[in-house]
C-alpha cells in the first residue's frame, strides 16, 4: 500500500524504472489511467508506458513540453494542452473507449475537450507496463532522453472508463473503484535508482 507515498526517480537523465504487475484476463475495449506528477523538466517525458509485443506504444501517456500531454492508443496519438505549471503536482486521467474512439483527458479534476482516436481498435492484454521510460521494444528500448525524472504518485489502470464523478474522486484521493492497477494495492518492481518516499506535501 503506497497510500501518502511517492516513486522518486531522483536521476536526470535516469536509466531507472518501475515495473508493474496487472491482471488483465482479456483486451482492453476501454481503459482509464490516472497518475499524478511532479517535476521541472522541459525536455520529453514518459509518464506511463504500457507495450504489447506487437505495439511498442499500445497505451502511452507522455509529456513532449510544459503545458503538453499526449495519450497514445495503439502507436497513434491526440494531444491536450493545458495551463503550464507553476511547479506544483499534476494530476491526470486519460481515458478511451473503442466504440467511439473517443479520448477523454483530465487535467487536475477538470475535463479537457474530448477528441477521437483509433475507433474500433483493441488494446492487447499481454503488456509490459512501466513507469519512468518509454519503451520503444516490449519491455525495453529506452531513450534515456525520454525517461522521467521527479515524482510520481497515485497510478491507477482501469479496464473501464470512469465516470465524471469517479475522475474528480481520483484527483481529491477519494474512493475509488476496484482497479487493474491500483496505488493502494501496487504490484511493482523496481529497476534502477528510483526510491519510495512519504509525499512531502498535499
Amino acid at each position: 500500500d503506497l497510500y501518502r507515498k511517492v516513486f522518486v526517480f531522483r536521476n536526470d537523465p535516469s536509466d531507472a524504472y518501475v515495473v508493474l504487475r496487472a491482471n488483465l484476463e482479456r483486451p482492453l475495449q476501454n481503459f482509464t489511467v490516472c497518475l499524478r506528477s511532479y517535476t521541472d523538466l522541459t525536455r520529453p517525458h514518459s509518464l506511463f508506458s504500457y507495450a504489447t509485443k506487437a505495439q511498442d506504444n499500445e497505451i502511452l501517456l507522455f509529456k513532449p513540453k510544459p503545458g503538453e500531454y499526449r495519450l497514445y492508443v495503439g502507436g497513434k496519438f491526440v494531444t491536450f494542452r493545458v495551463p503550464e505549471g507553476r511547479g506544483d503536482w499534476e494530476h491526470v486521467c486519460a481515458s478511451w473507449e473503442a466504440a467511439t474512439g473517443i479520448a477523454e483527458f483530465w487535467f487536475n479534476g477538470k475535463p479537457w475537450p474530448r477528441k477521437g482516436l483509433q475507433r474500433g481498435y483493441t488494446v492487447g492484454a499481454e503488456a509490459a507496463i512501466l513507469l519512468g521510460q518509454e519503451q520503444d521494444a516490449f519491455g525495453g528500448g529506452f531513450d534515456v532522453y525520454n525517461s522521467f525524472s521527479g515524482e510520481l504518485a497515485d497510478v491507477y489502470l482501469w479496464d473501464v472508463g470512469l465516470s465524471p464523478d469517479k475522475m474528480r474522486a481520483a484527483y481529491l484521493s477519494l474512493r475509488l473503484p476496484p482497479a487493474v492497477l491500483a496505488w493502494k494495492s501496487l504490484s511493482y518492481e523496481v529497476k534502477g535508482d528510483m526510491v519510495v518516499k512519504p509525499r512531502l506535501r498535499e
